[in-house]
C-alpha cells in the first residue's frame, strides 16, 4: 500500500469514527433530556400570604434564610375617642421587633412593647409544608412558640418576682392556599400566665383562631381575622376580656409591605391579643393599627 491510499484509509476510518460519535452523543443527551423530563419533582407553594402576620395571627410565612427582618407594628387608642383625643391617634403604642431566617424552615425573633413595656420572643418552625408533585402535602402546617415578661412596675406595696412576669404561647398554624386569590388558615393556641389576680382566674387560656387572606391585585389584599376563646367558668378575668376580631389590608410596595388594620386588640404579643383584649366592636371598642417591614439581606451564603 503507498502513502497516498494509506493517508486515505486513515482519513476514512476517522471519520465513521467521528459520524459514530456524534450519533452516539445525540443519544445520550437525548436519554438524559428523557430522565430529566421523566424525573419527579416536588413545588413548594409559595406566597400564601404577603408577610409572617395575618394581622395579629402569625401565618405560614417565614424571614427568608440569611435575613432580617425590621418590624414596626402600631396599635392606636380606641376611635370612640373622638375628637379630642383624635379618634385615637393621640395614644399611640409601638412594637419594634427583628426577626432572623435560620433556615428555609425556622426563624426566630426578638420585640420590645410599649404596651405593658414587654419583651418578647418567637421560635416559628415549618413543620409540613403544601406541595405538589413528587410530595403531595395539602395543607401546611408551622409550630410558634412565644416568652413574654412584663416590666411594669408593680403598683405601690406590690412585688413582682421574674416569674410572676413571664407568659408563654404555643400556637399551631394550619393553613392551605385554595387558589392563587384565596388562602385561609386555622390556628389553635395554648397561652400560659405564671400570675393571675384571683384563684378563681386561670391561668391558661385555650383558644382557636382562624383566618383568611383576598388577594385584590398584585400587591393588595383584604385579609380578616377572629380568635374564639375557649369559655372559662366562674373566671372575672376571662370575662372582663373579649374575643379578638380584625380586619385590614396588604399593600406591597418594592421590599416593604404596609398591612393597615382595624381590630378591638391593642396588644401586639399573643399573651395579650388571645387571652387580654379589652375592646368591644359593639361599643366603639376599635383601634386602627399598622404593621410595617423592612427586610435586609444579612448573610449572602444563605440567602438564596
Amino acid at each position: 500500500m503507498n502513502r497516498y491510499s494509506l493517508l486515505t484509509t486513515a482519513f476514512l476510518f476517522f471519520s465513521y469514527f467521528l459520524i459514530q460519535f456524534s450519533f452516539a452523543q445525540d443519544d445520550l443527551d437525548a436519554l438524559l433530556d428523557e430522565q430529566e423530563e421523566e424525573s419527579p419533582t416536588t413545588d413548594y407553594v409559595l406566597g400564601a400570604y404577603k408577610s409572617t402576620r395575618l394581622i395579629n395571627l402569625h401565618t405560614t410565612e417565614k424571614v427568608a434564610k440569611g435575613a432580617l427582618e425590621f418590624r414596626i407594628s402600631h396599635r392606636f387608642g380606641t376611635l370612640d375617642g373622638g375628637g379630642y383625643e383624635f379618634f385615637g391617634l393621640d395614644q399611640a403604642t409601638i412594637r419594634l421587633a427583628f426577626e432572623y431566617g435560620i433556615s428555609d424552615r425556622v426563624m426566630i425573633g426578638l420585640g420590645r412593647n410599649s404596651f405593658q413595656k414587654t419583651y418578647d420572643g418567637l421560635f416559628k418552625a415549618d413543620l409540613l409544608r403544601q406541595s405538589t408533585g413528587e410530595k403531595n402535602m395539602p395543607i401546611s402546617l408551622t409550630y410558634v412558640g412565644t416568652a413574654a415578661i412584663n416590666t411594669l412596675k408593680p403598683p405601690t406595696g406590690q412585688e413582682r418576682t421574674l416569674a410572676n412576669r413571664l407568659s408563654y404561647s404555643n400556637q399551631l398554624i394550619l393553613s392551605k392556599k385554595f387558589s392563587e386569590g384565596f388562602s385561609f388558615l386555622l390556628a389553635p393556641s395554648w397561652v400560659h400566665r405564671n400570675l393571675v389576680p384571683t384563684e378563681n382566674d386561670a391561668n391558661d387560656i385555650y383558644a382557636l383562631g382562624f383566618g383568611g387572606r383576598i388577594k385584590l391585585t398584585k400587591r393588595t389584599s383584604f385579609n380578616a381575622e377572629y380568635i374564639y376563646r375557649l369559655p372559662v367558668e366562674n373566671s372575672p378575668l376571662f370575662d372582663s376580656f373579649y374575643n379578638s376580631l380584625s380586619i385590614g389590608f396588604d399593600i406591597e410596595t418594592g421590599g416593604h409591605v404596609f398591612q393597615l388594620h382595624l381590630t378591638n386588640s391593642r396588644s401586639m404579643i399573643e399573651k395579650g391579643f388571645i387571652a387580654e383584649t379589652r375592646g368591644d366592636w359593639l361599643d366603639g371598642g376599635i383601634h386602627f393599627g399598622f404593621n410595617l417591614t423592612r427586610e435586609f439581606v444579612v448573610n449572602r451564603s444563605k440567602f438564596k
